[in-house]
């Protein structure tokens, strides 16, 4: 599933920019199906809380994102990117929650974390995978070739997903309201009101942080890749070569993040990935050549493998119980997303006053905000941050 939630996303810039796309521009394209993603994630995540067709929520939107993709191929038209970028945001905000939805109502809070570990691993092994063979097929054959493997993981994400027994999710597990092992006979709990997202402290933290952070890392592969790629011999086979650095050091990062969390709790895990920000925005402004992609990729591997793993996990540790877990999921994607959305133009615009060594710097700055605002609600984070995979977990009291 991992390519076709994208779809072409990473090559994108690069596409576009050998279409004769401004940076500019390429960046306010992206930012349109930013914030589209972004308002649907809440949305999107109730509709998972309450609906019991989880399967075909991400059987559908994945089917639209192969579609909105294809549309790039036969027209570079302004309307029609903005417009293909707007499908695929929305077709995707449904398919994170999702996935999580299905995983709690699988394995429980109590088996959540580790495997969220391993399915990120196997995410991110996803995208490595893809990410070559998009690279290889590019360098062959043309951009075509990437959006030909986009359309066939689709269909074999479709296949996998089909593969996964209805019957097997617990729907009220997937939504936080788990009944008690010991108690056969207890009734299905009720949600609690979509106010108790504006009123637990932790999970306002966490959402706050983490728009900080992504208002400096949106922006900075997709920017760094066309930085270089002006003196790289293709820029196909360069961004694939980006991506595949970075994820596969998320596989590592995932599973070492999993176990961090379990014997550390997520505290120490979230805050490691804010400073890795500004040391990658550091080295990616001193070293814009081909080999600086491996320190600034790997570190970029490290914050999004930890993050993968530790931003769900603690998601669904502080709302269980209230069942609302996953349009906390798309709560807190949709404040992430804000910083998401406008790093790309915010980026863009730096790099055409003041040029990418300077706008490198200034993205990764972004997460200091991010760092002070973890540190200093450390006392209120912290108990939140501490479950264990095996503890009775209650909601957290606003």
């Amino acid at each position: 599933m991992a390519d076709m939630q994208a779809g072409i996303g990473p090559f994108l810039g690069v596409f576009l920019q050998g279409k004769g796309w401004a940076t500019g521009a390429i960046g306010s394209v992206m930012t349109i199906g930013g914030i589209a993603g972004m308002l649907m994630t809440a949305p999107a995540g109730a509709l998972i809380d309450s609906t019991k067709q989880k399967r075909w929520y991400v059987i559908v939107s994945g089917i639209f994102t192969v579609l909105a993709s294809s549309l790039i191929w036969f027209s570079q038209a302004t309307w029609v990117v903005a417009l293909s970028q707007v499908a695929t945001a929305i077709a995707g905000a449904a398919i994170g929650p999702a996935v999580a939805g299905i995983t709690l109502g699988i394995v429980r809070q109590k088996g959540f974390n580790r495997q969220n570990g391993r399915n990120q691993a196997w995410n991110h092994a996803g995208n490595m995978v893809g990410a070559g063979l998009s690279g290889l097929l590019g360098w062959k054959f043309g951009f075509g070739a990437v959006f030909l493997l986009a359309a066939l993981f689709g269909l074999l994400a479709i296949v996998s997903v089909l593969l996964i027994p209805e019957k097997e999710i617990d729907h009220q597990a997937a939504r936080g309201l788990e009944k008690d092992e010991d108690d056969e006979d207890a009734e299905d709990g009720k949600a609690e009101g979509f106010k108790i997202l504006l009123h637990n402290k932790p999970l306002l933290i966490l959402a706050a942080s983490l728009a900080f952070f992504h208002l400096g890392n949106g922006a900075l592969l997709p920017l760094y890749t066309l930085a270089v790629a002006k003196t790289h011999v293709n820029p196909a086979l360069f961004a694939a070569e980006m991506i595949v650095v970075a994820q596969a050091v998320m596989i590592v990062t995932a599973i070492c993040g999993m176990r961090m969390a379990e014997g550390r709790g997520y505290w120490l895990v979230i805050l490691l990935t804010f400073l890795i920000l500004p040391v990658r925005g550091v080295l990616a402004s001193c070293f814009i050549t081909s080999w600086g992609v491996f320190p600034v990729q790997v570190l970029d591997g490290i914050a999004a493998g930890l993050q993968s793993v530790a931003v769900p996990g603690l998601v669904a540790r502080i709302l269980a119980g209230t069942g609302r877990v996953n349009v906390g999921q798309g709560a807190v994607m949709t404040v992430q997303g804000v910083g998401a959305a406008l790093s790309p133009a915010i980026g863009g615009w730096i790099v055409h006053f003041l040029g990418y060594p300077v706008t490198f710097l200034i993205l990764g700055g972004f997460a200091l905000g991010s760092v002070a605002l973890w540190i200093g609600a450390a006392s209120i984070l912290k108990p939140a941050c501490a479950g264990r995979p095996d503890a009775k977990l209650k909601p957290l009291a606003a």
